[in-house]
């Protein structure tokens, strides 16, 4: 995880200026895809009839996709891009992001439902 946030820091610090002018072209789509991954993760392996920790892995793995992979493949292929650039590294650190958010979440229901019983 270390490796993966400091890919993402690294690229993202060299492209500051074409983050901030271009943000507002991609928050929305990065944000969209990966709640929607999340959801269709989730609702996909429920339908498989998978156990409710395997779901909550498989909405996980769906939900967060290796940002720190397409920021290398962009600078390694695409001579860094500055728009290819900008969504990889949005998507890198949303994706970090929300699955600690969705994580933490899941981690204090179970925890609830522990004390209950």
């Amino acid at each position: 995880m270390l490796v993966f946030i400091a890919l993402i820091g690294i690229a993202f610090s060299q492209n500051l200026e074409v983050f901030a002018n271009h943000i507002h072209h991609v928050i929305f789509l990065v944000i969209f895809h990966n709640i929607f991954a999340f959801i269709l993760g989730f609702y996909t392996a429920k339908s498989f009839g998978l156990n409710y920790q395997d779901t909550k892995t498989i909405a996980m793995e769906t939900g967060i996709q290796n940002g720190g992979l397409g920021l290398l493949l962009i600078f390694g292929f695409f001579d860094g891009l500055g728009g290819m650039a900008l969504l990889a590294a949005f998507w890198g650190i949303w994706d970090v992001f929300s699955g600690i958010a969705l994580a933490s979440y899941w981690g204090k229901k179970r925890n609830i439902k522990i004390l209950i019983k």
